[in-house]
């Protein structure tokens, strides 16, 4: 039946922005929380409260991350950029670094300041991922494809490296294979190799001398503590014994005290520590005997931090 003429139509009411915005913000709320939870921001946030309340004492008797700054920020290492960088260790005894690259395998020997001394090929290895340098001119080199370490000896003439010529090590395989086994470093209070394992991220020890060949086989660390989306390598403070967790999913380096419980953290996001920009893919980390922090990015770019 036709509507009299000039009879109002009742039209579909509209839904009020008042009505909407309730919904909207819910489901915000859950993706932020997700999020949040997916990059541990919940546990930095917990951590970040607890290290306000360390103590001076307290901060002395640790790495304590937060107290760093970039003082070489971003430093291209040259003609590597096809060549992805994957770790980094500090040598003692010539007081250089070593860097791994894991596309293209060799080692390059650096300065302190991060310049390019030499180059070895590493012929045999098929995606070095971690370097660490122990005793004596040895060091040991993990590649998460072949799922080994191999411990090899460099010196002032190396001038290049066979993999059949030196022990390797079944580190077995990984939960996720090409997310294996990432990282390794040396720790000279402790006498053992800590290495760790990508996704999920985990830890492991191998004792040994740092001059002998290992014995025995790997054996799990407790790796509660490793709340970061995955675990890109390890360094060793030789001053305190703490364990540095690089994660560059994260975007963040972790302190682990001697009983594994964290300490202190440091995010590797620009305009945080100095840093002009976020570190692209931080893939190495190492200290040296006085406390600087060093690593290396994909491509190949070059970081250290100094306390201040």
């Amino acid at each position: 039946m036709a509507l009299p003429s000039g009879a109002p139509v009742s039209a579909k009411p509209k839904r009020r922005f008042y009505l909407r915005w309730p919904f909207g913000l819910a489901v915000a709320a859950v993706i932020g929380y997700g999020v949040a939870v997916a990059m541990h921001w919940d546990d930095r946030g917990a951590l970040w409260v607890q290290e306000s309340f360390e103590s001076t004492a307290e901060q002395s008797e640790s790495v304590w991350l937060p107290a760093y700054q970039v003082d070489i920020d971003a430093k291209p290492l040259p003609g590597m950029d096809d060549d992805e960088a994957s770790d980094i260790a500090f040598n003692p005894q010539t007081r250089t670094l070593f860097a791994v690259m894991g596309k293209n395998p060799f080692l390059v020997e650096l300065s302190l300041d991060g310049n390019v001394l030499r180059q070895i090929p590493l012929h045999g290895w098929n995606n070095p991922e971690g370097v660490a340098v122990m005793e004596g001119g040895h060091l040991a080199i993990v590649d998460e494809r072949l799922h080994d370490l191999t411990v090899v000896k460099v010196d002032a003439h190396t001038t290049a490296l066979n993999h059949g010529d030196f022990p390797s090590y079944d580190l077995g395989k990984s939960v996720k294979s090409n997310k294996g086994f990432e990282a390794v470093a040396w720790d000279p209070l402790r006498q053992r190799l800590v290495i760790g394992e990508e996704r999920p991220p985990k830890l492991y020890t191998w004792s040994t001398d740092g001059r002998s060949p290992l014995k025995g086989d790997k054996q799990p660390l407790p790796s509660d503590e490793l709340d970061l989306r995955n675990l890109s390598a390890l360094g060793v403070d030789p001053r305190t014994g703490h364990l540095l967790v690089l994660s560059a999913d994260s975007n963040m380096l972790l302190e682990l005290d001697e009983q594994g419980q964290q300490v202190s953290f440091m995010t590797l996001l620009g305009g945080f520590n100095g840093l002009e920009d976020t570190i692209p893919r931080a893939e190495g980390v190492a200290m040296d005997d006085k406390g600087n922090l060093y690593m290396v990015s994909e491509p190949a770019l070059f970081y250290r931090f100094k306390k201040n």
